[in-house]
């Protein structure tokens, strides 16, 4: 049996410099000369490399797609590297328009923890370790 590697994630935008501008705010390196593009990636550690894909571009090859309603299944989540990060980095985000899911608290497994959601509505947690 050949062994599966998964090599990145896709995520569906409906209007992509919107919302790769809030993936920069996050702290990823995305190049800006994708902002018009109906496709864009970044490679992040280990190869794995994030997507974005437009509405458009998903219905050309999947005419019955519609988006998910009812909550989600998945989360994209960034280690902030220390708590205060974590508050400040949610502050900014929220700050420029984001919406505030959860704000920042210290949850019991042991991260400080916070979540905030893309302009398209899908799940964004921002963790780091308490020391």
């Amino acid at each position: 049996m050949t062994r599966t590697h998964v090599a990145g994630l896709s995520v569906v935008v409906s209007d992509m410099p919107r919302a790769l501008a809030f993936y920069r705010a996050c702290g990823l390196d995305i190049d800006p000369a994708q902002d018009g593009e109906p496709h864009a990636e970044t490679v992040l550690d280990g190869g794995f490399r994030l997507m974005f894909d437009t509405v458009d571009v998903i219905r050309s090859f999947d005419a019955s797609w519609t988006p998910p309603a009812g909550g989600h299944r998945m989360a994209l989540a960034i280690d902030c590297g220390d708590p205060a990060e974590v508050d400040r980095r949610h502050a900014e985000l929220v700050g420029a328009g984001a919406t505030d899911h959860l704000a920042p608290f210290d949850a019991f497994w042991g991260q400080r923890y916070a979540v905030v959601l893309d302009p398209d509505g899908n799940p964004v947690d921002l963790f780091a370790a308490v020391s």
